[in-house]
């Protein structure tokens, strides 16, 4: 297991970042994109019990399947779809099968953009985390202010972007500070994510999360960080 205090003066949140196979812990809201139109128009996504305000900067976008050099479905493992509603029934463990988000890239100065949007303050948020690569990076804001980020190598040690079982992992983000909107970038193409869950309150225990990353992941791609950010 790999794990490391990482310091910054953009935000002042301490988060802790965890990476497994298995997916959202029990208990909290849940949603998918399933229900959104296939492009850049966004929309509310739904789930068994929840809802996010999706939206998009540049080429981010709802899509399905994969396009060559532009983005690939997250890898479903683990059971990590289970309890995002009715398409997770059927799915079986391969690649996404189902609608979901990439940020696209950037054009010019402005970053592609997937943003989500809560109707209330959280602390807690997991996805489904595709193809992991050092240049994705998710920042948390509570409205206009940077609660903190979390880039791929925060979730795994050395992060390729393999686009299959080893590159992809559900992600579970507890935070000290609350946030209400969470935006996904990517430098290069691109970050995709699927299968979100939020909560008021931080779930679970780092300790419990250390326990289920050991147990669930038989590859050596379990990680756990605390990431300290601090305002100067």
């Amino acid at each position: 297991m790999a794990g490391a205090l990482v310091a910054c003066h953009v935000a002042n949140a301490t988060m802790t970042v965890s990476g497994s196979v298995g997916g959202a812990p029990i208990g909290v809201s849940k949603v998918n994109f399933d229900n959104l139109t296939l492009g850049s128009v966004g929309g509310t996504a739904f789930g068994p019990n929840g809802s996010v305000g999706v939206s998009f900067v540049v080429d981010g976008q709802a899509v399905a399947g994969a396009m060559s050099g532009v983005y690939a479905a997250p890898w479903l493992s683990g059971n990590n779809g289970t309890g995002f509603g009715p398409s997770s029934v059927n799915q079986v463990n391969g690649a996404d099968a189902t609608t979901y988000l990439t940020s696209g890239i950037s054009t010019g100065t402005t970053l592609g953009q997937a943003i989500l949007t809560f109707g209330a303050d959280e602390r807690y948020l997991g996805l489904l985390w595709g193809s992991v690569d050092d240049y994705n990076t998710l920042s948390l804001y509570n409205g206009d202010s940077l609660v903190g980020t979390v880039t791929g190598s925060d979730v795994l040690t050395s992060p390729n972007g393999d686009q299959g079982v080893n590159g992809t992992v559900y992600v579970n983000i507890s935070s000290t500070l609350p946030f209400n909107k969470v935006i996904a970038t990517s430098t290069q193409y691109a970050f995709e994510f699927d299968n979100v869950a939020y909560n008021p309150t931080p779930v679970p225990e780092p300790t419990t999360m250390i326990a289920g990353a050991l147990l669930l992941l038989p590859f050596g791609a379990s990680t756990l960080r605390v990431l300290r950010r601090r305002t100067a």
